[in-house]
C-alpha cells in the first residue's frame, strides 16, 4: 500500500485527510489544532495509518508562510517523510479539476490526489545554521531600517538645538560623538563646561585617541557652541527628545553589531 496524509494548513490549525492508496481515502477528514495535544492527536492518527498499511506515510502540505513550521518542525523530529509543494502547483491542478469549490476538506483530500498524480520531491531540511542565518540576517535587515529613520528623526530635532555639532566629529554618529551630545546637547552646556572638563570627558569616551585629539576636539566643539543660532533652548522638550534619540541610536549600534557578529559567526561555519 502506499498512503499519505494532506494537510490544509491555515493560521493555528490544519485540515486532515488520509489516504491508504490511490482512490482509497480513509476515514473522514477533520481538524487539529498546533497546539502539543492537538499535533499529538494527528501523530496518534499517523501510526494508525502505519498499523494499518505497514508504511509511515508521508505529509503532504502547502507552502504556508509561517504557519505550517510547528508541523514541520514536530514531524521532522519524528522523522516523517515531508513534502512542501509550492501553492502555484497545487492551484494549476486544481484549476484543471471540475471541482472548483475550495473548502479546507477539498484541499485536504486534494493535496492527497496530487500526490499520486504528481513527481513531488521531499522536503529538504535546511540546517539549523542556514536558518539561524536567515533569520538573524532579516532581522538585522529591519533593524537597519528602523535605525535609519531614527537617524532622520534625530537630525530634525539636532536641527532646532545644535545644528553646529554636526562638524565637531567626522562621524556624527559614533558612539563617542553621540555620548559627548548627550552629555552636553546645547550651546550653554558646552561654555559652561569648558574646554578642560569637554577634553576629560571625550578622551574618557575614547580611550583609542589620544589627549591631544579629545583637547582638539573640545575646542572644536566650543567653538560651534560659540556659532550655534541656538544660544538658548526654549523648547525643554526638544532637548529630552533629543537626549531619547541619542539613547535609542547608542542601543540600536549595539544591537547591530551583535547580530553582525552572530551572522559572521555563523556564516563561517556554513
Amino acid at each position: 500500500m502506499n498512503p499519505v496524509i494532506g494537510l490544509d494548513i491555515a493560521k493555528g490549525e490544519s485540515q486532515v485527510q488520509a489516504f491508504l492508496d490511490k482512490k482509497k481515502p480513509y476515514k473522514s477528514s477533520f481538524k487539529v489544532s498546533h497546539t502539543l495535544e492537538g499535533l499529538d492527536i494527528l501523530h496518534q492518527f499517523l501510526r494508525e495509518i502505519e498499523n494499518v498499511t505497514g508504511v509511515k506515510p508521508p505529509i503532504v502540505l502547502e507552502a504556508t508562510g509561517h504557519y505550517h513550521t510547528p508541523v514541520v518542525q514536530f514531524f521532522e523530529d519524528r522523522d516523517y517523510l515531508l513534502i512542501i509543494i509550492n501553492p502555484l502547483i497545487s492551484y494549476r491542478a486544481k484549476s484543471s479539476s471540475l471541482r472548483k469549490v475550495k473548502t479546507d476538506k477539498i484541499d485536504a483530500y486534494h493535496l492527497c490526489e496530487l500526490y499520486y498524480k504528481e513527481d513531488l520531491e521531499p522536503y529538504k531540511k535546511r540546517g539549523i545554521h542556514l536558518l539561524n542565518l536567515r533569520n538573524l540576517t532579516r532581522q538585522h535587515e529591519n533593524l537597519t531600517e528602523i535605525f535609519v529613520q531614527a537617524k532622520l528623526q534625530f537630525q530634525a530635532v539636532l536641527d532646532q538645538v545644535f545644528p553646529e555639532y554636526k562638524g565637531v566629529f567626522g562621524d556624527l554618529y559614533s558612539v563617542v560623538s553621540l555620548l559627548t551630545l548627550l552629555e552636553y546637547p546645547t550651546s550653554n552646556d558646552v561654555l559652561e563646561a569648558g574646554e578642560e572638563t569637554i577634553a576629560t570627558r571625550i578622551k574618557e569616551n575614547c580611550n583609542s585617541r589620544s589627549r591631544k585629539w579629545a583637547s582638539t576636539k573640545a575646542k572644536e566643539l566650543i567653538s560651534a557652541a560659540a556659532q550655534n543660532p541656538f544660544q538658548k533652548t526654549l523648547y525643554q522638550s526638544h532637548i529630552l527628545t533629543l537626549k531619547m534619540y541619542i539613547n535609542m541610536l547608542l542601543e540600536y549600534q549595539k544591537h547591530l553589531s551583535t547580530f553582525q557578529t552572530e551572522i559572521d559567526a555563523l556564516a563561517k561555519e556554513l
